[in-house]
């Protein structure tokens, strides 16, 4: 099984070079209730883990452990954006994409 959603926050915090109480103050709370969280003693609220993973820069789905991917803001950004585009532009913008990605997996299995 993968880590607890507090070992999760401890890992991001300290990738993120921060302290407890640093993570406390952009969260509106104290280090002594980050460090609640990190032991697993106390689960934060939705809202608050919606904060935490905003703040430590990932999606609630990667805190929460539902999936491995780790998605940085930039690339969310690029999905939104791909997203409000009309069905023919995202589906040129995909096909791009599927190109691209075809392309290095070739390169990959020649090398």
């Amino acid at each position: 099984m993968g880590m607890t959603l507090g070992q999760q926050i401890t890992a991001l915090r300290k990738k993120k070079g921060l302290s407890q109480s640093d993570l406390g103050k952009a969260l509106g709370t104290s280090g002594d209730i980050i460090g609640r969280y990190e032991r697993d003693e106390v689960k934060p609220s939705i809202e608050v883990a919606v904060k935490v993973a905003d703040t430590l820069e990932v999606s609630l789905d990667f805190l929460v452990g539902k999936t491995s991917l780790e998605i940085d803001k930039s690339m969310l950004k690029r999905i939104e954006e791909v997203s409000k585009l009309p069905d023919d532009a995202k589906n040129q913008v995909f096909l791009v994409i599927d190109a691209l990605i075809r392309d290095f997996k070739a390169k990959q299995a020649y090398s």
